[in-house]
């Protein structure tokens, strides 16, 4: 377990993202700031076991992908999540500050569920069954995409 990764997560993320109007463009892609932060909600929530989302990859493929999971390479720009369409998914949140708040919920909402259950796995659409180790590794490579997307890092 990463540490740095872990507190990252816990104490740093979401005050970058309160630099964030809601209508912030990135340097890629088709989602402002509310569309990023309501997406990214959903992968914590996914992580804690609270969004059930089909696997999408098995097999040799799903190895390689773990493997890339695992390094300290980062997401490419423009890349394509196989169960988001080419538009944002509607905004469900009625401002941005509502969004980071719930956004902040489901984290605490991971961390809580992980220290109850610390043997806990949950499965991840893209890269399968991920304990928390796993869970923080994708989370901080997601989140560090993000923040390079918006120009916060």
């Amino acid at each position: 377990m990463d540490e740095q990764k872990l507190v990252f997560l816990k104490t740093q993320f979401v005050p970058l993202l309160r630099n964030l109007s809601a209508d912030a463009k990135g340097k890629w892609g088709v989602m402002n700031a509310q569309h990023m932060v309501e997406h990214f909600g959903d992968s914590v929530k996914n992580a804690a076991g609270k969004l059930a989302l089909p696997l999408v990859h098995e097999g040799e493929h799903l190895a390689k992908l773990r493997e890339f999971m695992m390094s300290e390479k980062p997401f490419r720009e423009n890349t394509k999540n196989p169960l988001l369409g080419p538009d944002p998914l509607p905004l469900r949140q009625p401002s941005m500050q509502a969004a980071i708040d719930r956004l902040q919920k489901y984290l605490d909402y991971f961390f809580e569920a992980f220290e109850e259950n610390p043997e806990m796995t949950t499965q991840n659409p893209i890269f399968g069954e991920l304990d928390f180790t796993g869970n923080v590794q994708l989370l901080h490579k997601h989140a560090m995409h993000h923040l390079r997307q918006f120009g916060l890092i």
